[in-house]
């Protein structure tokens, strides 16, 4: 289970953003933060797999579990270690480009669950508003699927003009977007350090299942 130690880690391997502090700290990186997320993994699998059996559940770090610190090339802060780990549930992207996924996060401040497009291609959003001016059976089940889900809010870029002013707003609130998922932020900690957070993120993932699978069908339409 993830503890308040999980959270103090996190928090101090940001702010000394040292090698030093992280090797004087590994023990309790493996303990606290890897080893809480491996059995999450592990517990999520069976939930996931059903879902999409190709969803990769591999309880690694820098398979479905985050490193700890940032390639330098593309860090424009000047911190090199996290404050948040994550593990991400996707199809192989060695087969796939920018596929969606779900994901669970967490930092000293928040955890975070969805799912959806790191960044979607406008090929596959152009698929996606297809399926939803049409009014296919994918997204009928999607926009059903969120309407009894409150915990989780639409994300993504939206467009900076818009052609969908004549469709529902639950149509537009998808249909605007260049990029898109949905998530939701929690800070309670009770629930984040309880046995009962794999029951309860596999229930949440379950009920966005339709969703998921719209953004798969759109994904995958040639």
């Amino acid at each position: 289970m993830f503890t308040q130690r999980t959270l103090d880690f996190l928090y101090f391997n940001h702010k000394e953003n040292s090698p030093q502090w992280y090797k004087d700290h590994k023990a309790d990186y493996e303990e606290f933060l890897v080893k809480p997320f491996k059995e999450l993994v592990v517990a999520l699998t069976p939930t996931l797999k059903a879902i999409d059996s190709q969803l990769i559940c591999d309880p690694k770090v820098d398979r479905s579990i985050s490193r700890i610190y940032r390639d330098m090339r593309y860090a424009t802060d000047g911190y090199r270690y996290r404050d948040h780990c994550w593990a991400i549930f996707a199809r192989d992207k060695k087969m796939y480009e920018g596929l969606p996924g779900y994901y669970f996060e967490v930092s000293p401040y928040k955890f975070s669950f969805g799912c959806g497009y790191y960044q979607a291609s406008p090929s596959a959003m152009k698929n996606f508003r297809r399926l939803i001016t049409q009014n296919s059976a994918e997204y009928i089940a999607a926009r059903d699927a969120l309407k009894n889900t409150p915990v989780f809010e639409v994300y993504g870029d939206v467009l900076k003009t818009s052609k969908y002013d004549a469709y529902p707003p639950e149509a537009q609130v998808l249909l605007c977007r260049s990029n898109i998922g949905v998530s939701a932020d929690s800070t309670d900690y009770d629930l984040l350090m309880s046995p009962a957070l794999p029951s309860y993120l596999a229930t949440q993932f379950s009920s966005v299942a339709p969703f998921y699978n719209l953004l798969l069908t759109a994904e995958l339409t040639k």
